[in-house]
């Protein structure tokens, strides 16, 4: 567990990240894209703190370093929540009220020893917000952005909730960013990795599917970055979550509209778009309503894709994408749709979460394209072993 996020001496962190701040303004030096000034100046004034205090014969700091990175949390990065973010271990951090704070690691959720206030959850909201041109109030009382880190933000505001903010930062882990990694890391064997790895290299269409936090985005990620480095790729996201990169790729997210009203641009839309400009491969970051349909119409373009699903199995995963294109009109049947999803979907990749917090492929299938009593036909390529 990492240490609780304490400074030395709240009158001393508080005087010295003010001088820091000041410093900074001054200088018109932003800390979060010129760190190390930041951190020459903090560790300037923590010196100059412990000067100051043997001059009038005070108590000193023991620990310089530790108040440096202390004030530079508070300065330039999110207060107390900075020491979780930075610790590769942790996966998610999530706040239910101010004085209940919680993390992931490797699955497994525990409360952290951090106790904030409701004035510094939202004045860390507003830093987060900062930089992404999004906004939560009482006329936009959800938020999803991405942080400069690549994290996912997702903050709910009362009076949807009862009484406090509710805020969850997932993080996206580098260590996972290769099919290697997963394998490494005992989400599947190496013949999984193999198969997936020639279906993206043969331009077959991938869906992933899987229960929330079971892993979907992580190998969505992983499956992008064993493309053929000549593809060109777009991907389509409500927030920028897929920390991909590629030789050719556009990244393409939604967004919210305007206080007015106006100016908002749904999943419907990017998926459209990303069809004019030229995909090798479109990626939907997650199907979850009407540009179901949208994707399945590219697919049958000819063009393949990859999309991630929540589905209880990727039998389900398959009756879903037949059923949520129905949402966009009611000129669109199961008649049309069915063949459609059953000849352009390849293969589904159906992820877990165990309870010990385990997260692994439990089972592969590939549609036949024939529809049989009702449902897509589809064979098992992979099924794990039972423990």
């Amino acid at each position: 567990m990492s240490p609780a996020f304490s400074l030395p001496g709240p009158s001393a962190s508080v005087t010295v990240a003010e001088r820091v701040r000041d410093r900074l303004r001054g200088d018109r030096t932003d800390p979060a894209r010129d760190p190390d000034t930041a951190r020459r100046v903090a560790h300037a004034e923590v010196r100059r703190h412990n000067d100051l205090a043997l001059a009038h014969g005070t108590a000193t700091i023991d620990d310089e370093a530790a108040l440096v990175r202390d004030v530079l949390a508070a300065v330039s990065g999110f207060g107390p929540l900075q020491p979780y973010l930075d610790d590769p271990e942790v996966e998610e951090i999530w706040l239910n009220r101010p004085d209940r704070v919680f993390a992931a690691r490797r699955g497994v959720s525990e409360r952290l020893p951090v106790t904030l206030t409701d004035s510094a959850v939202h004045d860390l909201v507003e830093r987060m917000l900062h930089t992404t041109g999004r906004r939560v109030d009482l006329s936009q009382p959800f938020v999803d952005a991405s942080l400069p880190d690549g994290s996912r933000l997702h903050v709910v505001i009362p009076d949807i909730t009862r009484r406090h903010w509710a805020v969850n930062i997932r993080k996206f882990l580098p260590a996972y960013r290769e099919l290697d990694d997963l394998v490494n890391a005992g989400s599947f064997p190496e013949q999984v990795s193999s198969l997936l790895e020639t279906a993206m290299l043969k331009g077959k269409s991938v869906i992933v599917s899987g229960a929330t936090h079971s892993g979907k985005t992580t190998l969505l990620g992983a499956l992008i970055a064993a493309c053929a480095t000549s593809q060109r790729i777009v991907t389509v996201e409500e927030t920028f979550e897929l920390a991909i990169d590629a030789p050719d790729l556009v990244s393409l997210q939604g967004r919210q509209p305007s206080l007015e009203g106006t100016g908002e641009v749904a999943l419907r839309r990017l998926v459209k778009e990303a069809l004019r400009m030229r995909p090798d491969r479109i990626v939907v970051g997650e199907v979850r309503d009407a540009e179901a349909l949208d994707l399945v119409l590219a697919l049958n373009t000819g063009v393949p894709g990859a999309a991630t699903v929540h589905a209880n199995s990727p039998r389900d995963a398959l009756r879903k994408l037949t059923a949520l294109p129905l949402l966009a009109g009611r000129n669109i049947d199961a008649g049309f749709v069915m063949p459609a999803v059953a000849s352009s979907v390849d293969v589904v990749v159906h992820c877990e979460r165990r309870s010990s917090g385990e997260r692994c492929v439990s089972e592969i299938v590939a549609p036949t394209g024939h529809i049989v009593a009702g449902e897509i036909e589809a064979r098992t390529l992979y099924r794990k072993p039972a423990a």
